[in-house]
């Protein structure tokens, strides 16, 4: 008998506790957290120093393994993860994003994904919605990160500004 395989979402969910595996120790309750996923250490380097500008408290990461245990303690604010990032199966494709597709809506809505992509188009809403995330933005922009970003946050602040407010009012957030 052949033993199945786990796949990396669970093996790294079925893992023990390691408390080094926690990306912060402690940020306010105010700060903003963001993780990247991409490989390009120029394009890495050019998003960090955007984030960081923007006051996020930034996590990078070298392979898809480290991103899961990242977010196996922390919930991220935004992810920006390459399309390609640390893909080992072509017909599994990303873990990170697989991981993303399937939380919990409660859980998903709270972070705000941006997808490096060398074939969709930048701000192309229905292919971002296609692929479950919140805005695309295709490499040959990496250039204006800072203003697409922005831009991308501004409207899903704008988009999920009632809904907040209406949980908050019932008290569930």
């Amino acid at each position: 008998m052949e033993e199945e395989k786990k796949s990396l979402v669970n093996e790294v969910a079925s893992a023990g506790y390691d408390a080094a595996e926690k990306p912060f120790d402690f940020i306010g309750t105010d700060s903003k957290t963001a993780l990247i996923c991409e490989a390009n250490p120029a394009v890495k380097e050019k998003i960090a120093g955007t984030l960081a500008d923007m006051k996020f408290h930034v996590t990078e990461t070298a392979s898809g393994r480290e991103a899961l245990k990242n977010m196996r303690f922390h919930v991220y604010d935004l992810i920006v993860v390459n399309e390609n990032f640390d893909i080992t199966d072509a017909q599994s494709g990303n873990d990170v994003l697989n991981y993303l597709q399937n939380l919990a809506a409660a859980t998903r809505r709270n972070i705000f994904v941006a997808l490096l992509s060398d074939n969709y188009r930048t701000m192309d809403n229905m292919m971002a919605f296609n692929k479950s995330v919140n805005l695309i933005i295709n490499t040959k922009n990496i250039d204006d990160f800072a203003a697409i970003i922005k831009r991308g946050l501004d409207d899903n602040q704008a988009f999920y500004n009632v809904f907040r407010e209406s949980l908050k009012k019932l008290g569930r957030m």
